[in-house]
């Protein structure tokens, strides 16, 4: 029994590692992919995600196509939209359960019945099954917002019924808000949520009336974590894709020295998840769609209340919007390479300081500018290599690796674990590692990240 178990622990490994290394010459979108508004159909119905260490689980969830996703599809809309979703009951009607939506932070939400049967709620009308409500609003305000069922929350959230919702501001795509200081270069959803399998399992074994004879409700013990509806390593491969029909969201990003980053981050389950992002603090900049500014700041352009987190602390139900960005300031190293970028991607002898000591063009710190790293290297016998390991401290270098080493890291980038702060949650069943956990990549800026599909 032993030695069956270290084989089928042994295959899962080889997936994974060969998964990554698929995955790591692979660019991750620039922007974040949904279904763009302001009109949409969904469809409640029950699937399957799959998770690394070979389990299959039963879930609920919205669809815009013939399979339902997990989490929700994305929406994306303009502020100003005015907003029309309809949501079709085709749960199985094993299930017994009623479907609504429900759209924190967002006003003058009505609620139609346009195909029967229809049912009024305890916080909206509902479809029984096969029907379909019409619900519609104003996207008068930007910002990162969570939809979800209105019915049954306690188990329908468990099984899978939300999703988020993205409001572009009136100024542009590249802003999250109406200011300057939201501006950003790239954006990243992070969807966290998290299962109890042994839920979902009792829901398709002897249907939900079993659940709720259980206390699995009430003392609540996930067993899985996921970042946009995936569990480590299966965070980092592409998005899309025929391994993950249900799954179609990644959570690996990629970005440039210099860049800003917008983090958005959405508390989708019943947990509070401490989100860690390595390689430097965030700034929080809008909590629920809100910006963190006084009610009378110096500047209507102003986020005076903005401030920054090593951690971002998500609560369920909440939205976080965080700027984030990574320069080699204070490094104490020439990040491309030294002296003067011999082997590096940059060739030359020159760094020009901006105001923020960081040459336009390479991005590096010119303060650093022909420093060697300040250690000296153990020999490759005896070193133990990471997986994402260049062979080479400088960005954009690859240096020797032993036999078998090599090719998770083909742009020689410098990496960092993105991850819960809470150990448990980067497992799967107990697996370790897994979860709710992914990395981030700084490439050298003459590598182009390619825009989303």
């Amino acid at each position: 029994m032993l030695k069956s178990t270290v084989h089928v622990l042994l295959r899962v490994h080889a997936a994974a590692v060969a998964l990554i290394c698929c995955l790591a010459a692979t660019d991750a979108g620039a922007s974040i992919v949904g279904q763009t508004g302001p009109s949409f159909a969904l469809s409640a119905k029950a699937d399957r995600v799959t998770t690394p260490d070979g389990g299959s689980i039963l879930f609920w969830g919205f669809a815009t196509g013939n399979r339902a996703q997990y989490p929700g599809p994305t929406l994306l809309v303009n502020q100003g939209d005015p907003v029309t979703i309809d949501v079709t009951n085709q749960l199985p009607a094993s299930a017994g359960q009623r479907v609504s939506l429900i759209f924190p932070g967002q006003e003058g939400v009505t609620a139609v019945c346009k195909s029967q049967p229809c049912v009024q709620g305890p916080l909206t009308l509902e479809a029984a099954l096969g029907g379909t409500v019409t619900y519609s609003f104003a996207a008068s305000r930007a910002g990162t917002f969570q939809y979800s069922s209105g019915s049954n929350p306690d188990l329908q959230i468990e099984m899978g019924l939300a999703g988020a919702l993205i409001v572009r501001p009136s100024s542009g795509a590249s802003q999250a808000y109406n200011t300057s200081e939201s501006a950003f270069d790239r954006e990243y959803l992070f969807f966290l949520s998290e299962m109890d399998s042994h839920i979902h399992d009792l829901v398709e074994q002897q249907g939900v009336d079993a659940v709720y004879r259980t206390s699995l409700l009430t003392d609540y013990m996930p067993n899985y974590w996921f970042l946009n509806g995936r569990n480590a390593p299966d965070t980092m491969a592409e998005d899309g894709g025929e391994r993950f029909p249900t799954q179609p969201y990644g959570a690996l990003v990629r970005m440039h020295p210099g860049e800003r980053v917008l983090m958005r981050v959405i508390g989708g389950g019943h947990d509070m998840h401490p989100f860690h992002h390595h390689g430097n603090h965030a700034r929080v900049i809008a909590v629920d769609g809100h910006l963190l500014q006084s009610t009378a700041p110096p500047s209507g352009d102003s986020i005076d209340l903005s401030h920054e987190v090593f951690t971002i602390q998500s609560v369920p139900g909440q939205t976080v919007d965080a700027i984030f960005t990574w320069t080699a300031k204070d490094l104490g190293w020439d990040i491309y390479g030294a002296p003067h970028h011999p082997d590096g991607p940059f060739p030359g002898n020159t760094c020009n300081a901006g105001l923020d000591g960081l040459d336009p063009d390479t991005k590096e710190y010119c303060a650093d500018h022909g420093k060697r790293i300040p250690v000296v290297l153990p020999d490759l016998l005896s070193t133990d290599f990471g997986g994402f390991w260049s062979g080479s401290p400088y960005m954009g270098v690859l240096g020797l690796l032993p036999p078998g080493q090599g090719g998770l890291n083909p742009d020689a980038g410098y990496s960092y674990m993105w991850h819960s702060h809470t150990e448990k949650e980067i497992t799967n069943f107990d697996i370790f590692p897994g979860g709710m956990m992914t990395m981030l990549i700084i490439v050298p800026v003459n590598v182009t990240i390619a825009p989303a599909p």
